[in-house]
């Protein structure tokens, strides 16, 4: 008796093979992708669009409130080149001992009412080690 099917077999397995692998691919890739945006970026797009993201900014002077009895701290972080643009942030947890006004920080989470809060998640201040190196040349 002849084989039959012996190909099919092979062929179908190949393909449940490969469609795993890119299922796995793509569920990897959209759940680890976020915007990586300045804060006129973020203003300049819809809230639908953006979900989770990663602003970049400075922390300005004004507005930057402790919270009582515990972590965290809100603040307002405005754009690089545009300082009329600010973005009020509100973050618990540990606040980093480089955080203070001027200093440019990463912070990522998602916005809440629409542009008027971003709800943060992790906060990430610039690596003082690059001033450091400046202050000795200088």
């Amino acid at each position: 008796m002849a084989k039959k099917g012996g190909k099919g077999v092979y062929i179908a397995a190949l393909i449940l093979f490969l469609g795993g692998l890119g299922y796995l691919i793509y569920s990897g890739v959209s759940q680890d992708s976020v915007y990586f945006l300045n804060v006129s970026e973020a203003l300049a797009m819809e809230e639908s669009e953006l979900g989770q993201a990663r602003l970049f900014g400075k922390v300005a002077p004004q507005n930057i409130e402790s919270k009582a009895g515990g972590l965290g701290v809100a603040f307002d972080l405005t754009d690089q080149e545009k300082n009329t643009q600010t973005i009020r942030v509100d973050y618990s947890g540990a606040v980093p001992d480089t955080f203070k006004e001027g200093v440019e920080v990463i912070v990522e989470g998602n916005f809440v009412n629409g542009h008027k809060m971003f709800k943060a998640t992790s906060l990430i201040t610039k690596c003082p080690s690059k001033y450091e190196k400046e202050n000795r040349e200088g």
